[in-house]
């Protein structure tokens, strides 16, 4: 089982405070640099996972370390069980993240969609990040939007693997419905659906027209405006974007008649992070949104 080890670092422990005592700091943590240029506004900062430098990514305790950094928007990604459950993780598969090997160890491949919710509820999704985390569990989606709600955080939520789970949307979009998520003030301030497929951002737009997309990935220049009929927003990694290239993205309206908007991931050190606010950027997605913070502001 791997765990991980800690030191203390001034400015997360005083953010997390006493009532998160039971979160580590890893030791590799990135360090802000002393000083930042601040030619562009800050871009919104954006929790991977949650705050999963922190805490077991996609879990309830990553949800509230960012909160306790002060993070308002929180990245997640949502699978489909066997008997129709919505479940927050990001693998399609529950080797990584869980025990699944030690309590079903004649399941494999083990993959999420071969088990029911009940089934999946019983997984450890927590030690291999570290003994204090021990118990943690994979949330259901209802479970991780109420968690939000209580912390009146934000959530940008990615479609995992939807070719796998057809008519997935739909069924994310009536489990927004139940929780409250698809009203007025959520739909506009504190929701965005993501995915890598197209097909899939298009299909939430198709039935849902006024929620916020966003299309996972590096479309070429020429192809943009076809994207921006379906997808409010083109989120690309890092690595393969620069200042010409989010200024393409942004010289072009979707499908609210606003501009193209560009969120990277996935950005975890200062520096990096202080590229691509230079860059021009709306948004940064990060293990580390302290560091983020710290640096771009």
């Amino acid at each position: 089982m791997f765990v991980r080890t800690a030191t203390a670092s001034t400015t997360a422990a005083a953010l997390l405070g006493a009532g998160a005592g039971a979160l580590l700091l890893p030791a590799d943590r990135p360090e802000a640099p002393d000083q930042v240029s601040a030619q562009r506004a800050n871009p919104v900062v954006v929790a991977h996972r949650g705050a999963s430098g922190y805490a077991p990514e996609n879990t309830l305790a990553a949800v509230d370390a960012a909160d306790a950094l002060g993070i308002d928007w929180v990245e997640n990604d949502v699978h489909r069980s066997r008997d129709g459950v919505l479940v927050v993780l990001h693998d399609t598969d529950l080797k990584r993240t869980t025990d699944v090997e030690e309590v079903f160890p004649d399941r494999a491949p083990w993959a999420v969609k071969d088990f029911t919710a009940a089934e999946l509820a019983k997984l450890d999704a927590g030690s291999w990040f570290g003994e204090q985390f021990t118990g943690a569990r994979i949330p259901t989606l209802t479970q991780f939007l109420h968690r939000l709600e209580r912390n009146r955080q934000k959530l940008l939520l990615e479609i995992k693997s939807p070719a796998t789970y057809p008519g997935i949307e739909r069924d994310i979009i009536r489990t927004l419905g139940r929780s409250g998520w698809l009203d007025r003030s959520h739909v506009r301030d504190r929701l965005v659906i993501q995915s890598f497929g197209a097909d899939s951002v298009k299909k939430v737009h198709e039935l849902r027209p006024d929620i916020t997309t966003g299309f996972l990935g590096t479309p070429a220049v020429a192809d943009l405006p076809s994207y921006a009929a379906f997808t409010d927003q083109i989120n690309p990694s890092y690595a393969t974007i620069g200042a010409d290239y989010v200024a393409a993205v942004q010289r072009l309206k979707g499908p609210h008649g606003k501009r193209l908007r560009v969120n990277t991931w996935t950005v975890n050190k200062a520096a990096d992070a202080v590229k691509a606010r230079d860059y021009g950027v709306d948004g940064i997605i990060t293990n580390f949104p302290d560091v983020v913070r710290d640096a771009t502001s």
